[in-house]
């Protein structure tokens, strides 16, 4: 898969990201985070495993036996991570708006190099370090520190946030081993769906009328975030790596705020159009700087 291939499937599984805000937001009128997450990465596993069957069937069985046991381990802490960042997000959107949750869920922008470089001495192209600064800056911009409860949601998606870190830098370790993007991408769906009930029935009131009456929210929520866009994330990061692939998902807080401000008529103001600039502008950054720097010293 070429690099334009994966950064249309970043930039695709991004804008699914962002308006599925709304799906998750007007979903948990009558059923909790946890019963939201679990129905809504159950139907995310049922849209893509059919299509895993019949594209990937064949190599499968190779792949998985290629490394059986780092295959395994890699699905568990991929699916963990998955559960953790999308069941804080969740009942971080009960404490604030939209708009705040999607802005301040891409404090992972910053936090996938610092890892890196921390824990796996990797090397980070210079690039990166202002494009997280201007990400942001422009997260700052679209946040309210006068409301003391949008300040407990907004904790909340910063602790996400490095949920979501740790699963950008393990799916990118997968997909250097394993080319079953696919099976994969259903397969981590069911471990979050399966986590999300397990923990559901101790902690929520799990009623199927209730999940009925949430399924417009929860189908769009499953098939095109918990099935598609995560699937999507995957062939993304065939060919590019943790650090600008988490600049470029950031851009799915602007998606969600321009979504939440036509649909739900959360209004942006000067500020919060100026934040959706400079994340578009870190953006930009990550992606084209390292690409000139390797065309001068060719």
């Amino acid at each position: 898969m070429s690099k334009s291939l994966s950064l249309i499937s970043a930039l695709l599984c991004t804008f699914i990201w962002g308006t599925t805000f709304i799906a998750q937001d007007t979903g948990m009128d009558k059923i909790g985070p946890l019963t939201f997450n679990g129905a809504r990465f159950l139907i995310g596993f049922l849209s893509i495993i059919p299509f895993a069957l019949i594209f990937e069937n064949s190599k499968i069985i190779k792949q998985i036996n290629n490394n059986r046991t780092e295959f395994f381990k890699l699905l568990f802490w991929i699916g963990l991570f998955l559960f953790l960042g999308t069941f804080v997000q969740q009942a971080a959107l009960l404490y604030t708006d939209i708009a705040n949750a999607a802005f301040f869920t891409v404090f992972y922008v910053p936090m996938v190099p610092i890892i890196l470089y921390i824990f796996y001495k990797k090397k980070i192209h210079w690039s990166i370090w202002p494009s997280a600064i201007l990400c942001v800056g422009g997260v700052y911009l679209l946040s309210d520190f006068s409301n003391a409860t949008v300040r407990f949601g907004d904790s909340l998606v910063i602790l996400c946030a490095f949920f979501w870190a740790l699963h950008i830098i393990f799916i990118g370790k997968f997909i250097k081993i394993f080319d079953i993007p696919l099976f994969f991408g259903a397969l981590q769906a069911l471990v979050v769906a399966s986590f999300s009930f397990l923990l559901g029935f101790f902690f929520e009131n799990i009623s199927f009328a209730n999940i009925l009456n949430e399924s417009l929210s929860i189908i769009y929520a499953g098939v095109l975030s918990g099935g598609i866009a995560f699937t999507l994330q995957i062939f993304a990061q065939k060919n590019i790596a943790p650090s600008p692939s988490a600049i470029i998902f950031s851009l799915e807080s602007v998606f969600a705020a321009i979504a939440a401000w036509i649909i739900l008529n959360q209004y942006l103001d000067i500020n919060n159009i100026i934040g959706c600039v400079l994340i578009l502008t870190g953006v930009i950054f990550s992606q084209i700087l390292p690409e000139t720097n390797k065309t001068n010293n060719k």
